[in-house]
C-alpha cells in the first residue's frame, strides 16, 4: 500500500512540471508577441485600406462593429459589407448605415456557387473589389477603438509584413465561458506557435478572424480565398497560405484595442464550433483521441485525485491543483478576461471534452457539416486540405 501511495505522490511531482512546462512555454512564447499598445504612432502617411466584413444574419451585433469602423480614425478608408444570403435585418441595418458614408458600401449576396463555403466566398467576393493597398477581412462582430489601424497598417509597413493577425479581447457573459476562453487560447498558442511565425525557416502559421490584415498585392498572388474556399478553419488557413507562399506573417495581441463577443450562451459555444471541431483536427480522429487524452488525463485528472488519494499524495495534488490555477490565472489576464474566472476551470476541462467529443461524432453522423444554413460533405472539405 505505501509503495503505490509513493508511486502516487512521485506521479504527482511529474505531473506539477508537466504543468508548469505546459504553460511555462506558452508565457515565454508570449513575450515574444507585441502588444498593440506597445507600438510606436504612426508619424507619415499610410496607405490606402479596404475593410471587408462578411456578415450573415448578424443583425444582434453588426450595427456597433460598423458605427466602431466609421469611427476609425484611418485615411484612405473604404469598409465592404458582404451580406451573405442574410435571412434576417442584417443587409437593412447595413444599407441604412451605410447612407450619407461614402466609404461604407454594402453588396448583396443571393446565392452559393458549388464548391464554396458562405463565408469563404462572401470574403472573396469583398476582396474582389476592394481597392486597398491593404485588405483587412473582420467579423461582423467585432468592436474597434479609433486609432487601431493606423498603428496596426504602420507596423506592418514598417516590419514589411504580408500579413498582419491580431488576438482581441473576447468578452464573456459568464466565468464559464470565460474560462473556456482561457483554456482555448492557451490549446491555440500552444499548438501553433505564433510567436514562430515570422521566422521564415519554420512552418509556423497564424491566423485570427477577428483580424487578418493582408497586403493585398500578396494574398491575391496566393489566390485569394480560392484555395481555401472549403475550409471552416479559414482564418488559420489563411495564415498557412500565405505563409506557403513565402510571405511573411506576424501575430500581435490587441486586447483592450478590439473586442468581440465570442459566444453568447453555452448553447451557442457548443453549436458554433460544430463547424469547426474536425476540420481544426486537420480530420484525423488520432488527434481527437491524442486530445481528449490530455484533457483527461492531465488537465482534469489531479481534481479529481484530490478527492480519490490519501496522505502524501493527496498534498501533492492539491499542489498540482494550486499550480494550475495559479497559473491558468496569469493566462486569463493576457487573454483578457476575469482572473477569477479560474474557479470555473474544471467545468471548461468537462465542456472542452462535451464539445470534441459531441461535434466530432456530429459530423461523421451526419456526413459533413452545416454552416450558414448550407450542408457541406465531409468528402467536400476533406479534398480541400491544405
Amino acid at each position: 500500500m505505501a509503495s503505490i501511495e509513493q508511486a502516487l505522490v512521485w506521479a504527482g511531482a511529474i505531473h506539477a512540471l508537466v504543468i508548469a512546462g505546459y504553460y511555462g512555454r506558452i508565457f515565454l512564447g508570449m513575450r515574444h508577441i507585441r502588444h498593440l499598445d506597445d507600438l510606436p504612432s504612426p508619424s507619415n502617411s499610410l496607405p490606402s485600406l479596404s475593410i471587408v466584413v462578411a456578415a450573415r444574419n448578424e443583425e444582434r451585433d453588426i450595427e456597433p462593429a460598423l458605427l466602431s469602423l466609421l469611427a476609425l480614425d484611418y485615411a484612405p478608408l473604404e469598409i465592404i459589407v458582404v451580406n451573405d444570403r442574410s435571412t434576417d435585418a442584417t443587409g437593412h441595418i447595413a444599407e441604412r448605415i451605410s447612407q450619407d458614408q461614402h466609404e461604407l458600401s454594402v453588396v448583396h449576396l443571393e446565392s452559393l456557387p458549388d464548391g464554396w463555403l458562405g463565408k469563404n466566398h462572401a470574403m472573396q467576393q469583398g476582396a474582389m473589389i476592394a481597392r486597398g493597398d491593404y485588405i483587412l477581412f473582420t467579423d461582423a462582430d467585432v468592436v474597434f477603438e479609433p486609432d487601431t489601424l493606423r498603428q496596426a497598417v504602420a507596423y506592418a509597413e514598417q516590419q514589411q509584413l504580408d500579413m498582419l493577425a491580431a488576438f482581441p479581447s473576447i468578452t464573456m457573459p459568464s466565468l464559464l465561458l470565460e474560462s473556456f476562453v482561457t483554456m482555448f487560447a492557451g490549446f491555440f498558442v500552444s499548438f501553433f506557435k505564433p510567436w514562430s511565425a515570422p521566422d521564415p525557416d519554420s512552418t509556423a502559421h497564424v491566423g485570427v478572424g477577428a483580424f487578418n490584415l493582408v497586403r493585398a498585392e500578396a494574398y491575391r498572388a496566393a489566390g485569394m480565398h480560392e484555395p481555401i474556399r472549403m475550409r471552416p478553419d479559414d482564418d488559420i488557413q489563411l495564415g498557412k497560405m500565405m505563409k506557403k507562399a513565402g510571405n511573411r506573417l506576424e501575430m500581435i495581441s490587441a486586447t483592450g484595442r478590439i473586442r468581440v463577443q465570442w459566444y453568447a450562451s453555452v448553447k451557442e459555444l457548443v453549436v458554433g464550433l460544430e463547424k469547426n471541431v474536425v476540420a481544426g483536427l486537420d480530420y484525423r480522429l488520432s488527434l481527437l483521441f491524442g486530445l481528449l487524452l490530455v484533457l483527461l488525463g492531465v488537465f482534469f485528472w489531479p481534481f479529481v485525485a484530490v478527492l480519490v488519494v490519501r496522505g502524501d499524495a493527496q498534498l501533492v495534488y492539491l499542489g498540482v491543483v494550486g499550480l494550475m490555477l495559479i497559473l491558468n490565472g496569469f493566462l486569463a489576464r493576457q487573454v483578457g478576461v476575469r482572473v477569477r474566472s479560474v474557479v470555473c476551470l474544471p467545468l471548461a476541462i468537462l465542456l472542452s471534452i462535451y464539445i470534441f467529443t459531441r461535434n466530432t461524432f456530429l459530423t461523421y453522423w451526419r456526413g459533413g457539416i452545416r454552416w450558414r444554413d448550407t450542408h457541406y460533405s465531409l468528402e467536400q472539405l476533406r479534398a480541400n486540405k491544405t
